[in-house]
Formats: structure tokens, C-alpha cells, sequence
């Protein structure tokens, strides 16, 4: 079902822009320690995951957006405040995003579901008395609704949360292009070429580098490098079986998603309807909150993250739930 949010922004941050740039340019991040372990996959290569503290309680997942990594705005005061929340976080980082280059020549995009299904698989079976549940901001939450979808019955989580997706990889590629958002993709396309910087230094790969470290567009990126490095005929057949909107119709884990009307890397249009959604989605729809913003609060350069209470109130209501069933006789 879809729902109005409670969200309500900032009077003072109206505007998706101010939404979206405010916590990566002025929100301080917490200090959390952070243990590293290493997870060996069966093809060869490697995963780093952060944990938090251990409270034995339930494991949440969180799958990091594009590029992204533990000083993304968001990763260290969520993975803080579920800590303070009595949950035990874990964040997984994409190949090649916690700042070594891995061993393979393929990296990761955002139809990639092999590496979370594996995580997800080992930590089950690690924990099996300990709810698992998982979060993705934007790349990370079209990877989560694609492999829950995916998935279906056999998917292992008890709940998930996806936060600003980009349902449809097409239409995000081409509004990241338009005038209004073209800052972001300068950002993005920077990043992902200093990424791949480094892997060329460390391998060869089959692709045209020059032309890939000269690109100025997502969708160029996209054809040049995803798409030959993880087997796409270009990057149309990489958008159109990579999205997740297609997907979403057959999820069986409850799952929230939380997305904003204004959100600049995507049109409006990418937003699914009420008949594409599984029961077990609730679709929380706010009118402005930007992309991965959702900043509130009346004091103006006081502000108040929103995202993070609304995720802990969402899991928490699952061990409620489970609580409730198991007092009854």
C-alpha cells in the first residue's frame, strides 16, 4: 500500500536540493567503533563487512549507495543509532568500495544480488535465533528490492527498509543528465572514475579506459564499464534487467520504502503504483525530503534526521510483534 509520510521538512529546507546536499556538506559524523572482518566469496574474491558493537540482538544489514562507504552521511549515524537502539548493524561494503581494489576484474552495479544473498545466507546461518533484517539507500535499496523480489518465499530477512530508490535506471540515468541535477552526476561519475583509477593501476580490464576515464555522463559510464565488465550488451539491457521496479510485485518480506516526490536523481514517474506492489510493501511517500534527506526540525541549523527514528520504529515494531506472539498461550 502506499501512504502519506509523517514526514514534514525543515521550514528552513524546503528545497530538494537543500535536502539532499545539507548532511554531506554540514552534518558532523559520529565516532563509533567499527570491527572489520573479511568474508572470502565462493568465486574467489572478497567482501569487508563493519559490525558494531554486539548487543544479541537483532542484525541488520545496510547496503551503502553508489560509490559510497562508511563516511557517507548517512552510514555512521545510522549504523550509531541502531547500536544506541540495542541492534547489532553490519554494514556490507560493495566490491571495491572500502578502499582496496578487490582481486577480479568485475566490481558491483545495481542489479547485483549474488554478494547480499550470500551475506545474508552466512549470517542466518551464524545467527539462526537472531531476527536479520536489512537496509539500502538508493543503489543499495534497488539491489535489496531486486534480490527480495528475486527471491521470493526463500528470501532469509524478517524485514527490510529501502530508502530512495532509483526504481527505474534508465530514467535516473537520464534525469542525473538535465540541467537541475547534473551537479550530482559530476560527483558520481568523479567518483566512480577514481575507483576505477585504481583498479587499472592494480589489472587490466576489457574496456576502452581512455574513453571510460573521459566520460562525462552516468549512461556513459554505464555502457563502457558496467555493462562488458558484468556481461550487459549495453547499458539499456543493464537499466531494464537491473531495475527493481519490476520486481517488487513479488516480495514476501515485509518491507517498508520510504521515497520523496521531489527527490532530484529521479523523475516522478519512476515512483510504482498501488497495483505493482506486493501486500507485504508499505510505500511511505513524502512531498519533499530530497534524495536521502528527510532533514526536519524548527530551529534553523539545529537539524533533525528523521530517516533514522523512522527506521528503528519500523524493525522494532517486528520484535513487538514476535514478542506478542510468543506470550500468548
Amino acid at each position: 500500500m502506499i501512504i502519506q509520510s509523517s514526514f514534514k521538512p525543515a521550514w528552513w529546507l524546503r528545497n530538494r536540493h537543500a535536502q539532499t546536499i545539507w548532511p554531506s556538506l554540514v552534518r558532523i559524523r559520529p565516532k563509533i567503533t567499527l570491527r572489520r572482518e573479511r568474508l572470502e566469496l565462493p568465486d574467489g574474491d572478497f567482501l569487508d563487512l563493519d559490525w558494531t558493537e554486539d548487543h544479541n540482538g537483532p542484525i541488520v544489514i545496510l547496503l551503502h549507495g553508489l560509490e559510497g562507504n562508511n563516511n557517507s552521511h548517512y552510514a555512521k549515524t545510522l549504523l550509531k543509532h541502531l547500536d544506541q537502539n540495542n541492534f547489532q548493524a553490519v554494514m556490507m561494503y560493495f566490491r571495491g568500495c572500502n578502499g582496496e581494489v578487490n582481486r577480479l576484474p568485475r566490481a558491483y552495479h545495481s542489479g547485483e544480488t549474488g554478494d547480499i544473498n550470500f551475506v545474508a545466507s552466512q549470517l542466518t546461518q551464524r545467527f539462526p535465533d537472531r531476527p536479520v533484517y536489512a537496509i539500502g539507500i538508493s543503489l543499495g535499496g534497488n539491489v535489496l528490492l531486486k534480490w527480495l523480489g528475486e527471491t521470493g518465499m526463500d528470501n532469509p530477512l524478517d524485514r527490510a527498509i529501502a530508502i530512495s530508490v532509483p526504481f527505474e535506471l534508465a530514467k535516473a540515468a537520464d534525469q542525473l543528465n538535465r540541467p537541475e541535477s547534473k551537479i550530482y552526476q559530476r560527483y558520481l561519475v568523479n567518483k566512480l572514475q577514481n575507483s576505477l583509477r585504481q583498479r587499472l593501476a592494480k589489472m587490466r580490464l576489457p574496456i576502452d579506459d581512455v574513453k571510460a576515464l573521459s566520460c562525462k555522463t552516468i549512461r556513459e559510464y554505464d555502457e563502457l564499464v558496467t555493462s562488458p565488465l558484468h556481461g550487459f550488451c549495453n547499458a539499456d539491457d543493464y537499466y531494464q534487467k537491473s531495475s527493481s521496479r519490476q520486481y517488487l510485485s513479488d516480495i514476501t518480506v515485509p518491507t517498508l520504502i520510504i521515497h520523496s516526490r521531489d527527490d532530484p536523481f529521479m523523475t516522478k514517474d519512476v515512483i510504482p503504483v498501488e497495483k505493482e506492489l506486493s501486500p507485504e510493501i508499505t510505500f511511505e511517500l513524502a512531498g519533499c525530503g530530497g534524495h536521502v534527506g528527510f532533514i526536519t526540525g524548527a530551529i534553523p541549523f539545529k537539524a533533525q534526521y528523521w530517516l533514522e527514528k523512522r527506521i528503528c520504529v519500523y524493525l522494532k515494531e517486528h520484535l513487538s510483534n514476535c514478542d506478542s506472539q510468543s506470550s500468548k498461550p
